[in-house]
């Protein structure tokens, strides 16, 4: 993965992960990884677990954020989040949702959106 995508990556993050704060989620743990994957962001929301994907666009050349949350994507997070809840012993409800962050080309924030429920299993 090249410099500026990472950058363009951890930049969105930190944008949904300040969103989320004011929305009244509790941000648990980021970046967390285990061998089928990784979640960007597991946080609390009321009595709920909910593992974030952020996607993050610079411009709508490629489609939107969300759009590129695929079949296979939808799969894989599905087995991250399985494997953080066997971990952490979790036995409440829980959620996939998804943030959408979108920059002009020029790199200014356009658009921070919740898509709670995202994923369904």
């Amino acid at each position: 993965m090249s410099q500026s995508k990472r950058e363009l990556g951890r930049l969105g993050e930190e944008l949904a992960a300040r969103y989320l704060r004011r929305q009244g989620y509790l941000i648990r743990e980021r970046n967390w990884s285990c061998p089928w994957g990784e979640i960007d962001i597991v946080a609390e929301e009321d009595d709920c677990l909910a593992f974030v994907e952020v996607r993050t666009r610079r411009g709508r050349e490629f489609g939107t954020p969300e759009e590129s949350i695929t079949p296979v994507k939808q799969s894989k997070l599905i087995e991250v989040a399985q494997a953080y809840l066997q971990e952490h012993s979790w036995s409440g409800d829980w959620r996939i949702d998804v943030v959408a962050v979108e920059l002009t080309p020029h790199g200014r924030l356009q658009r921070v959106e919740l898509i709670r429920n995202a994923v369904t299993r």
